[in-house]
């Protein structure tokens, strides 16, 4: 390497660390005090990139502070071989299950891969024309939220490619506790679902990407070469406040902390507030009575919404019980119980059902009258063994 090149790339080093430094505000939670994601702790992955044609796997979440990871990158002349985009794109405006377009991003010009689209793996001929995949993707820590296939399958044509993957971790806002049944992969195994974990799992992507590795999932117990920048600051029991919304239909700290118990409602025709100011704040249905009521709305991040035009009434969840209570009940499934009991009939529940809960006897149980409390000791020995699983992967304390 001559002497230029050796001063341009120190240079670009040191505009990259002076960059995190100014821009990256630390999170303060309620206890977590100061945390530094993966993506602010550039001097750990910086010699990874560096001369070097560079792949990143990421959206509206992937951020150096204030600035996105790509902007900030391609401000600084790192080469950019490709974006790939997952499930609401690469600057996450798309809704959900809506399919992502290539193309290039008007931002920077650099060329954006759906990974969402006709095929949700990327192709091992463009993973190939990189030399490292980096992989910056906010999580909220749910089997059935879809950044973890998504991740599963960057891991597999990296794997097939020859290529490392750089995970840049960040934290799990709902990190605190493991809850649900674990996935029955013979039958239920979707994109909504791909590993043998409970609903909450309790670790972070770079953990699971540990997992992933460690536990032989990937398509012929292949091995991706990986390596995880961990936070600094971080434990698992840490309340950690998203600084960019995850998804369009998560707007803030409580819809994520509602999320794990309200999403089975999206294989029923019960509204989770899609289409409107609060979604997954709420619930419910033209059937249902009650003082609260919403109709949801066609629009950006919600198109078609479940009872779109029509009167619901049902429950408003953003006053009442605090964070921390709904934190403490993890998956609450009364809301659920409680509906099917008032409005249930044959057609309540839809095969996405057993898709998002991972198994078959929770609706079987649902239908039978049983209450919540006693659904949930059914999986309550698989957490635990889950537990004890998971334990070689991770990176914090709890």
């Amino acid at each position: 390497m001559n002497s230029d090149m050796k001063i341009i790339r120190t240079a670009v080093a040191a505009a990259l660390l002076a960059l995190a430094a100014l821009g990256a505000a630390p999170v303060r939670g309620q206890y977590n005090g100061r945390i530094r994601t993966g993506a602010e702790r550039t001097d750990r992955y910086l010699p990874l990139i560096e001369g070097r044609r560079v792949g990143i796997v990421t959206n509206q979440t992937g951020r150096i502070g204030g600035r996105h990871l790509v902007d900030s990158l391609h401000a600084l002349g790192i080469d950019i071989a490709a974006v790939f985009a997952p499930e609401h794109g690469f600057r996450g405006e798309a809704d959900a299950g809506e399919q992502v377009a290539s193309g290039r991003d008007p931002a920077t010009g650099v060329e954006v891969i759906s990974i969402y689209g006709a095929s949700r793996k990327p192709r091992r001929e463009d993973i190939a024309r990189c030399d490292v995949i980096l992989f910056d993707i906010q999580d909220v820590g749910l089997r059935y939220y879809t950044y973890l296939s998504t991740m599963h399958y960057v891991m597999e044509s990296c794997a097939e490619a020859g290529v490392r993957l750089v995970v840049l971790d960040r934290p799990n806002p709902n990190g605190m506790y493991v809850d649900g049944p674990i996935l029955d992969t013979a039958r239920y195994r979707s994109f909504v679902g791909m590993h043998p974990i409970p609903v909450l799992h309790g670790m972070t992507l770079g953990e699971l990407a540990r997992m992933i590795n460690g536990e032989g999932w990937l398509a012929g117990g292949a091995r991706c070469e990986l390596t995880v920048i961990p936070c600094e600051g971080y434990r698992r029991s840490d309340r950690y406040r998203l600084p960019v919304k995850p998804s369009p239909n998560l707007p803030d700290m409580r819809a994520v902390y509602l999320y794990p118990s309200l999403c089975f409602f999206e294989a029923t025709p019960v509204s989770v507030g899609r289409g409107t100011e609060f979604p997954f704040c709420v619930y419910g249905h033209p059937r249902l009575e009650g003082d609260f009521a919403f109709t949801p709305r066609s629009g950006a991040g919600a198109k078609n919404p479940p009872q779109e035009g029509r009167l619901c009434r049902g429950r408003d969840l953003r006053g009442g019980a605090s964070d921390e209570e709904l934190i403490g009940r993890g998956i609450d499934l009364s809301y659920l119980v409680e509906c099917y009991r008032r409005i249930g009939d044959a057609k309540f529940f839809t095969p996405v059902f057993e898709k998002l809960m991972g198994v078959d006897y929770v609706r079987p149980m649902i239908e039978r009258g049983c209450g919540a409390a006693e659904i949930k000791e059914r999986w309550a020995g698989d957490t635990e063994r889950f537990k004890r699983q998971r334990k070689p992967y991770l990176l914090y304390e709890d």
